[in-house]
């Protein structure tokens, strides 16, 4: 993907955008910069928008499909009307940049971000993280005295984030001991119950739920799972502040939570769900026989 970065009333912003060849100014005269400039406002039907344009219909067919060539529009949707076929388009990317040399430095600022994705849409909030990632204290407290040995997961996870947001403007990782749920908005949560308090706290109003006593397990409205390699990846409202939400990030012991955090980095497509509160249960695998998990499956899913 290429974009654009631009500066706006002092803050970077960036759009996609669609890379020319020099040679493809010729393909912009003035029928084809209205029909451009009209799509940059919304997608409609070839038909409607010689209409609007005032130009003839079977002309304006050969202008899209010149358009269509260079990459600048495209076809978003085909429907019978009549008995005659009718398309939809819309403008490919919303910026057109064209290249003039081969000379090209290294890229010297920061990298554009990526869209950040539906699961991490509530703790992202324009290019800035807006949340707290909160690990568990590696000193022996709470209910169990456990001493957390998943915190550094959190780095994994930072680097993942890293391509979709910049630091917000507080510090972006806690200890559960220096956490009030009651004073924080967007959380993000690593590690169980046993050794995450914070996740003992909220563990009551998840989806599905860690069991409370040994044999440590996950409990959903479908299935128990027991397996050590087993994790959650679950989002709900703050139940403390109904102005954020929170998501989970944990597993039975430390290495479900590497199983959690490795869905969550590596398979985020096949965790995209449009709920605002939602569950995946996942398990890590060692494929390659060498003590480490690398690989993970989804067992369950919320619908």
């Amino acid at each position: 993907m290429d974009y654009v970065i631009t500066l706006q009333n002092g803050e970077k912003k960036q759009v996609e955008t669609k890379l020319l060849s020099l040679d493809s100014i010729g393909k912009f005269n003035d029928t084809r910069q209205k029909i451009v400039r009209y799509l940059a406002k919304k997608s409609n039907y070839a038909s409607k928008i010689a209409e609007v344009l005032g130009i003839n219909e079977q002309s304006i067919y050969y202008h899209f499909k010149e358009l269509e060539k260079a990459g600048i529009i495209q076809e978003i949707e085909k429907k019978q009307i009549r008995g005659t076929i009718a398309k939809k388009y819309a403008l490919s990317k919303n910026a057109i940049s064209i290249i003039l040399t081969e000379e090209l430095e290294d890229y010297q600022g920061d990298s554009p971000k990526n869209k950040n994705p539906k699961i991490l849409s509530d703790f992202i909030q324009g290019s800035k993280l807006n949340s707290k990632i909160v690990v568990g204290n590696p000193e022996p407290h709470g209910p169990h005295k456990a001493r957390a040995r998943d915190g550094h997961y959190a780095i994994e996870l930072g680097i993942f984030l890293g391509n979709f947001c910049e630091l917000g403007d507080e510090f972006s990782v806690a200890l559960d001991v220096d956490i009030n749920l009651e004073h924080e908005k967007n959380l993000i949560l690593v590690g169980g119950p046993v050794t995450n308090t914070a996740c003992y706290r909220i563990n009551k109003h998840l989806p599905c739920k860690f069991s409370d006593k040994r044999p440590w397990g996950i409990i959903t409205p479908k299935n128990t799972y027991t397996d050590d390699s087993t994790g959650m990846i679950a989002k709900i409202k703050n139940p403390y502040n109904p102005q954020g939400y929170i998501l989970v990030i944990a597993g039975i012991r430390f290495v479900g939570t590497k199983a959690a955090v490795m869905a969550i980095t590596r398979e985020t497509q096949k965790l995209i769900n449009t709920n605002d509160e939602f569950y995946c249960i996942v398990q890590g695998y060692d494929l390659d026989g060498d003590g480490k998990i690398d690989s993970i499956e989804i067992l369950e899913k919320s619908d």
